[in-house]
């Protein structure tokens, strides 16, 4: 559930920190309390959300370990995900 003021942190957007983003394609929007729920086919026309980006960096280390027993076989790899962190300012 989104609501404004949040603090996301999303897949990597190409966008400058402090720059504006709109997001259009909205599938789903409901009410808090779960009264009213809206589904688009396949988007809500008319529904969008506002954010500012607050910065871009990366996100914690997932070490990934391939290795098989007898043969003296053992790899480690590491990958960090790109992300951009954005605080929502409005809903509509």
């Amino acid at each position: 559930m989104i609501k404004e003021g949040d603090v996301l942190k999303i897949e990597k957007l190409e966008a400058e920190p402090g720059s504006e983003v709109v997001f259009d394609k909205i599938l789903l929007m409901a009410e808090e309390d779960g009264t009213k729920v809206d589904v688009g086919t396949p988007y809500l026309e008319g529904a969008k959300i506002v954010a500012t980006v607050e910065a871009q960096g990366r996100s914690k280390k997932v070490r990934v370990v391939k290795y098989k027993r007898k043969v003296r076989y053992k790899r480690v790899i590491g990958h960090r995900q790109y992300q951009t962190k954005v605080a929502i300012k409005s809903v509509t």
